[in-house]
C-alpha cells in the first residue's frame, strides 16, 4: 500500500540508514537506493507514497527524476535532501514539482514529521482528484437526464441540490484537509487548530450563541491558520525573535486566509471570523484595526481560545508552554484590552474542562 511505503535515493549511507531506521521505528516499509537508476528499478518493485532524493546525485540530473517519478505518479510526494549551498537547485526542483525539503545533516525528529506532512499533501491530492473527477460525473449524468428526460423536473432539482451540498462538502473537506496539513508543517502546532476548535465551541455554548452560528465559528477555528501557507517554514518555526518584516508575513496570514476562502460565497459568515481573529477589544489588532462590537462575535471568541491553545504548547521560542493557572492569569489581566471582558468570562467558567 504506497501510503506506507517511502523510498530514498542517496548514495550517503549514513543518511539513507538513519531515515530507514527512524520512519520503520514508526510503522513505515522503507526501500533504499543507492542510485537515481536504482532508485527508479526500486519504484517499479514498492511503488512508494513518498520519495526522499539526495541533491547531489551523480548518474540522472535530479530535475528528470522528478519529472520521472511525477510522469509515473502526479500526485507523488517528494522530498528533497541538499546542503544549503544548494539551495537554488532545491528552488527549481520544488518549481518542477518537488513536494519539499530537508538539509543536510538530517535531523531524526524532522526526518518523521517532514514524511508525515507529505502523506498528509499525498492524502489531499488523491482525495481531491477523485472528488472532482466524482463531481464531473455526476454533472454529466445530470445533463443527460435534463436533456433526455424532460418530465423528471422534480427529480433533477433534487439531484442538482443534492449536487451542489455534495460540492459544498467536497470543498469543506478539502480545504480542512489542507488546513491541517499546515499545521502538520510544524510539530508544535499539529493540534491546535482542533484544540481551538474544541475550546471555541465551549465558550460560544456557555454564551448561548446560536447553533448555526457555532458551526461557523467552529469551520472558521479549523480554517483560521489557512493563510499561513504562504509563510515559510523557517519563520514559522523560528526559535528567536521575528524580524520587522518576518513578522509582517505573520500578520498578513489573517487576511490571506480570508482571500483564499473568498469564492465559496456560502462560507461568507466564516471568512469574516478568519479574517478579524486577531483583531484586539481596544482596537490595537490586524488587519483593520476594528475595536469593541464592530468585531465579529466569532472572532472575538476564537481570539480567546487562540490565545490560550498558543500559550499552554510548546513553540519553537519557548520548549514548554505555560501552566493553565498562569495562562488562566494572562486572559483575566487582558480582559477590555486585548479580548472581550464578556468572552473571558464565558471563558472562565469553561476553562476547567478544558483538556
Amino acid at each position: 500500500m504506497s501510503e506506507q511505503k517511502v523510498l530514498v535515493i542517496d548514495s550517503d549511507e549514513a543518511s539513507c540508514a538513519l531515515i530507514k531506521t527512524v520512519l520503520t521505528a514508526r510503522g513505515f516499509q522503507v526501500a533504499v537506493a543507492m542510485s537515481a537508476r536504482l532508485g527508479l528499478q526500486f519504484y517499479e518493485e514498492n511503488t512508494p507514497g513518498v520519495v526522499f532524493i539526495d541533491m547531489s546525485l551523480k548518474d540522472l540530473d535530479v530535475r528528470y527524476l522528478v519529472r520521472e517519478f511525477h510522469h509515473k505518479d502526479d500526485a507523488m510526494a517528494i522530498i528533497l535532501m541538499s546542503y544549503a549551498e544548494t539551495a537554488n537547485l532545491v528552488q527549481e526542483s520544488l518549481a518542477l514539482g518537488a513536494t519539499d525539503y530537508l538539509y543536510k545533516p538530517l535531523k531524526s525528529e524532522e526526518v518523521y514529521f517532514k514524511t508525515k506532512q507529505a502523506f498528509e499533501i499525498r492524502r489531499f491530492v488523491v482525495n481531491n482528484s477523485r472528488s472532482l473527477k466524482g463531481i464531473e460525473e455526476r454533472n454529466i449524468s445530470l445533463q443527460k437526464q435534463n436533456l433526455l428526460l424532460a418530465r423528471r423536473i422534480e427529480e433533477s432539482t433534487k439531484n442538482l441540490t443534492r449536487l451542489y451540498e455534495d460540492l459544498k462538502e467536497t470543498y469543506m473537506r478539502t480545504i480542512k484537509t489542507l488546513a491541517h496539513a499546515i499545521d502538520a508543517r510544524d510539530h508544535y502546532t499539529f493540534s491546535h487548530s482542533d484544540n481551538v476548535t474544541r475550546y471555541a465551541e465551549l465558550i460560544a455554548r456557555q454564551m448561548n450563541v446560536d447553533a448555526a452560528y457555532i458551526a461557523d465559528i467552529s469551520d472558521a477555528c479549523q480554517l483560521h491558520d489557512l493563510g499561513k501557507i504562504g509563510v515559510h517554514d523557517n519563520v514559522l518555526s523560528k526559535p528567536s525573535a521575528l524580524t520587522d518584516e518576518e513578522f509582517t508575513q505573520i500578520k498578513q496570514h489573517a487576511e490571506k486566509g480570508a482571500q483564499i476562502l473568498e469564492p465559496l460565497k456560502f462560507l461568507e459568515g466564516v471568512i469574516d471570523i478568519v479574517k478579524h481573529h486577531h483583531e484586539r477589544w481596544d482596537g490595537k489588532g490586524y488587519p483593520d484595526g476594528l475595536k469593541g462590537e464592530e468585531i465579529p462575535l466569532g472572532a472575538r471568541i476564537m481570539s480567546v481560545a487562540d490565545s490560550y491553545d498558543a500559550m499552554v504548547s510548546a513553540r519553537p521560542y519557548r520548549k514548554v508552554g505555560l501552566t493553565k493557572q498562569e495562562a488562566v492569569a494572562e486572559i483575566k489581566k487582558n480582559s477590555g484590552s486585548q479580548f472581550d471582558p464578556k468572552v473571558v468570562e464565558a471563558f472562565l467558567k469553561v476553562v476547567e474542562s478544558f483538556a
